[in-house]
């Protein structure tokens, strides 16, 4: 993903900048050039313009078996993904937000992992009071890769 196909970064930005009116034609170039690189910088503008629209798609990408897609639908979502602008769409109301993350919480992937942590790290820092009793539910499960993701995101935190 990021040693090869560059050449696909600045398409993404194409579809960033003149894609927003064409939503469906957009989201599914987003998701080819996932595949190939990421698009989760692409996805932010259409998520603040089409919330629940956004939200619908982002739920397929989650359960998708390509899990370039399954990390999209995290890393897309996070409130402070690095080098990128502040997604404050669902600061106040992350419920949405978190019944994606639920469907990764269990994920294999460390890729996919990583992201689910570092996206719960993002909570913690943005809105703990609303993230604690989705961690602390977590902290239950007997599933090694939830576990994992819970020890990440929680190592500087809590």
């Amino acid at each position: 993903m990021f040693t090869h196909y560059y050449w696909i970064l600045p398409i993404g930005r194409f579809v960033e900048l003149y894609g927003i009116e064409c939503f469906s034609l957009s989201m599914n170039a987003i998701e080819e050039i996932t595949k190939r690189n990421t698009g989760e910088y692409v996805v932010r503008p259409f998520i603040r313009k089409y919330p629940e629209k956004s939200l619908e798609i982002i739920e397929k990408w989650a359960k998708s078996p390509n899990f370039h897609l399954r990390r999209l639908a995290s890393e897309g979502l996070r409130p402070k993904l690095p080098w990128a602008s502040k997604l404050d769409t669902f600061i106040e109301n992350p419920a949405p937000v978190f019944q994606i993350l639920e469907l990764l919480k269990e994920d294999e992937i460390l890729f996919v992992k990583k992201s689910v942590a570092n996206h719960l790290t993002d909570w913690l820092k943005v809105n703990k009071e609303a993230v604690l009793p989705l961690i602390h539910r977590w902290k239950t499960s007997e599933n090694p890769h939830t576990q994992w993701i819970i020890k990440r995101a929680t190592r500087k935190c809590l």
